[in-house]
Formats: C-alpha cells, structure tokens, sequence
C-alpha cells in the first residue's frame, strides 16, 4: 500500500485529490491539509511514502516545506503540484528534493500514474513541465568549467532521468537491471554531492555536464 500525504491550501482541489487517491488500487490517502504547518504538525504521529506538494501555499510554502519533509523523512518522494508560470521556481524545488512536478491540471489515472512511477523510483514530470524544467536549466546553466566528473553510461542515466523515466525504465533503454541503475545512481550522488534525483539532475545541468 501507498501511503500519500496531500498538501493543497484549495479547498476542492484538496478533496478531489483525497478521493481519487481513496479509489486507486493499493493507494490510500492517510492525510489531506491545507497548509505545511499542520502537516508538519501531524507528522509527529504519521508519515507517507509520497507527497503531494502545491508549490504555492500560505505560510510556509511548498518549497520549504519539502525541505522540512526531507529532513524528517529523508527517503520520502515528494511531487509538486504546479500552475504553468512558475519556471523560476523550479529550480529551488528540485534542489529542496522534490522528485518531479505534474501540472494541476493533470488527468486522474495521468496522476495516479505518477505516484506509482514517483514510488517506484521515477521523477514523473507532465509532459509540458519536463520541457519547462529542461528549458530553464539550458538557458540558466553554466558551461562546465572543469571535466565532467561522470562517465558516459551516468550522463545518460541523468539524462533519463529527466523525462522521467523510472528504475526499471532506464535498465530496458540500457539493457542492466535494475539493481545496476541503482548502483550507478549513488555513484552520481557521491559526484556530484547531491541527497536526491532531482539534485543530481540539477547540479549536472547547472554546471554544464549534461
């Protein structure tokens, strides 16, 4: 079973994604809030496999409130839930853990997807996200002033990655199991001092080895 925390300061768009969570095969919605303050709160006597994070909250926002999470659960998957101006804010979000982003607009079974991939081990992004996310760090990267601390075979595992592309995905386009794409993913974290995925997709794009 896949426990999933909602984080949504609208109230309808909070209840929408409880239920539709509640209707999915071994899924199950342990808490929906309006607002990181109280979640945080409650975590004191539960926790969740993933998020569901507005970028976007009153308070303390999504962004420092994935910070908060990933400090309390440091294995936790954390999803943001986004509107489509917000570019500049990605960049934050990746580096504060969040593990993909999907568009509130996103079609349910598109959204019930993405949690499984995000459980699994993928970095789901909505189609229109992932090419936000490529475009903004291309055009805000630096060129790589030293050589690149990643062999071949780990710059297209990254690469991957960024469309999203789960664990086993990556071993299918590779032709390694599983297991080996997960061995060489700590190998990136160790490079490239990263916690997450999405800090090692970050970091390898923003200073220009991928």
């Amino acid at each position: 079973m896949i426990d999933v925390i909602v984080v949504e300061d609208n109230e309808i768009v909070r209840e929408s994604l409880a239920a539709l969570l509640e209707d999915a095969d071994n899924i199950q919605c342990v808490g929906a809030y309006e607002n990181c303050e109280t979640m945080l709160d409650a975590m004191k006597e539960l926790s969740a496999d993933v998020f569901l994070m507005d970028i976007k909250l009153p308070g303390i926002d999504g962004i420092e409130g994935t910070r908060r999470v990933k400090k309390l659960l440091p294995d936790s998957t954390i999803l943001m839930l986004t509107v489509y101006d917000e570019n500049d804010l990605i960049f934050d979000a990746l580096c504060a853990g969040a593990c993909g982003y999907l568009a509130k607009k996103t079609k349910p079974e598109k959204l019930i997807e993405a949690v499984r991939e995000a459980y699994d081990g993928g970095a789901p992004m909505s189609s229109h996200i992932a090419r936000k996310v490529t475009g903004f760090f291309q055009r805000n990267k630096k060129i790589a002033s030293d050589v690149s601390p990643l062999t071949q075979r780990e710059e297209g595992i990254l690469r991957e990655l960024i469309k999203g592309k789960t664990y086993y995905a990556i071993g299918l386009t590779f032709d390694i199991s599983t297991d080996t794409v997960r061995f060489h993913i700590k190998k990136i974290y160790k490079k490239l001092h990263a916690h997450s995925q999405a800090e090692a997709v970050a970091e390898a794009i923003k200073k220009g080895f991928i």
